[in-house]
């Protein structure tokens, strides 16, 4: 409850600021055992470990978990296959070997100056339908 609390202050208190940080990509479909790799950019400057990059999953119905932060750092029980990366101002979240269990919304975070924070909401992950010969 704590998490969905905490993201309703977020989505209340962002203003412009979300903005700021945009999608680079917008991943459609991957195939169960491909890679997807899913991007952010904050036109703000650049992130640094002092922006406390993070990347959360929202599946249907179930309470947002945190799947990276620090920008590369997997809290317990954060399957290997999850990974993050950081380039300047861009913060990318890559799923090697996808499940069909990874398909949700996926929301990258950035902590920026006083608490302001913004979020990139768009980044929806299903499974690739199988095609019908």
């Amino acid at each position: 409850m704590a998490w969905v609390l905490l993201l309703l202050t977020i989505l209340s208190s962002l203003g412009a600021s979300i903005q700021q940080l945009q999608s680079l990509k917008d991943p459609d479909f991957v195939a169960q055992g491909g890679t997807i790799t899913m991007s952010c950019r904050y036109n703000g400057g650049t992130i640094t470990d002092n922006n406390y990059p993070q990347w959360i999953q929202q599946k249907a119905e179930d309470t947002p978990r945190l799947l990276i932060y620090s920008t590369s750092s997997r809290p317990s029980g954060v399957p290997a296959r999850f990974s993050g990366s950081r380039s300047g101002n861009t913060i990318s979240l890559t799923i090697t070997g996808a499940l069909v269990e990874d398909e949700a919304t996926y929301y990258c975070l950035v902590w920026i100056g006083n608490g302001c924070t913004v979020l990139d909401l768009n980044r929806e992950v299903r499974p690739k339908p199988l095609e019908r010969k």
